[in-house]
């Protein structure tokens, strides 16, 4: 943690778009602490209330004090020029995002894959198991799982993420010596200690504020590739995150809903307005994202073996066809399996009924 990154934010009048073209500019900011009254005017023109803070050196002075709590606390900071920082977050289009992020726990905020789950705090039962389906789908992918931590959906995405072992984010509108809502002080604790992290771009001892919230979601947004709403209203803080992620050019997702349940009205606008896809599964989401390829492989081999000791040999025949062949018409594994057309049309109605083929439009038949 760098003394003079974190004092920047603290001097009053920067914020974060300034601080980044700061940074460009003076890549090392003990300059910008150590210029004279003229240099800092030369920058700063009129704004004496930024130029007085940067000569008395008190923004300084405050950050080695946080510095000091921060370390017992077991809190890290990641300013925007350090490798650790979410890449993503300094992708075109975030200029918004904080330069300083602090952090309670160890997590890769640059995995591979992360995916943004919101939703509605009133959550229905339906809302709740389709989330827990959801993220126990994407353990096969390793995704990395961000919310909020609020109520309703944010706590479901969290709970299924940490039962099933998927590094998760919890990003908190305020600093990281809170819990909001309490209930969720022992789902916080778990999700630092099972490899997540809590994050927040306010410093310790920032109390809950509802302004705090909505600017939240900017950073649940930008720190995924994709984001999921899995439930909400006509209004609410989960279509505030969907609109700023296909601001930042962010893929979005919506699970739909019955026509006439207002928790579904949200969702189903969404996908109405073409402002977000809609999803069923995980496989759904893998498919949109070109994710398809990163599958754990040798689960898979291992669910085929486990699937063949249940299937007669026609049917371990076209299962194997379909494995090599990521699509077959019926004509086309006739050919190749040789068995007549009707035995073969019967054994895919067989494996349709088993779940274990699906037909696609044009009369295509693929594995699920």
């Amino acid at each position: 943690m760098n003394p003079y990154h974190i004092a920047l934010t603290y001097v009053p009048g920067l914020g974060n778009k300034t601080i980044r073209q700061l940074i460009a500019a003076y890549p090392q900011p003990e300059q910008l602490f150590g210029m004279s009254r003229q240099q800092l005017t030369e920058i700063f023109r009129n704004h004496d209330t930024i130029i007085s803070a940067f000569l008395s050196r008190q923004p300084l002075a405050m950050a080695e004090q946080a510095m000091a709590e921060m370390e017992g606390r077991g809190v890290e900071a990641l300013f925007c020029t350090d490798a650790d920082y979410p890449a993503r977050l300094n992708e075109a289009g975030c200029e918004d995002s904080p330069v300083l992020l602090y952090c309670l726990g160890r997590c890769d905020l640059n995995a591979q894959h992360t995916v943004a789950m919101v939703g509605s705090r009133k959550c229905s039962d339906y809302g709740r198991t389709t989330t827990h389906r959801l993220v126990k789908e994407m353990k096969t992918d390793g995704t990395t799982i961000v919310s909020g931590l609020a109520y309703g959906i944010d706590t479901a995405a969290h709970t299924a993420a940490v039962e099933n072992g998927l590094p998760t984010i919890a990003v908190l509108g305020h600093g990281l010596d809170i819990i909001y809502p309490s209930q969720n002080r022992l789902l916080a604790k778990r999700i630092v200690e099972q490899g997540g992290v809590l994050l927040s771009e306010y410093p310790l001892h920032t109390g809950i504020n509802a302004v705090h919230f909505p600017a939240r979601n900017r950073i649940v947004a930008a720190l995924a590739d994709a984001t999921i709403v899995v439930e909400a209203a006509e209004r609410g803080g989960a279509l505030i995150t969907a609109n700023i992620a296909n601001s930042y050019n962010r893929e979005v997702f919506a699970v739909p809903g019955r026509l006439c349940d207002p928790l579904s009205e949200g969702c189903n606008n969404l996908v109405i307005h073409h402002k977000a896809v809609m999803i069923r599964n995980a496989g759904d989401l893998f498919y949109q994202m070109g994710w398809k390829n990163t599958f754990d492989r040798r689960r898979q081999q291992e669910e085929q073996l486990s699937l063949f000791a249940t299937l007669d040999q026609n049917q371990q025949t076209v299962v194997k066809l379909l494995t090599t062949n990521r699509e077959m018409t019926l004509d086309e594994m006739v050919a190749q399996s040789g068995l007549s057309l009707p035995k073969v049309a019967s054994v895919v109605t067989d494996l349709e009924l088993r779940n274990v083929v699906r037909c696609l439009p044009g009369r295509l038949y693929k594995l699920n």
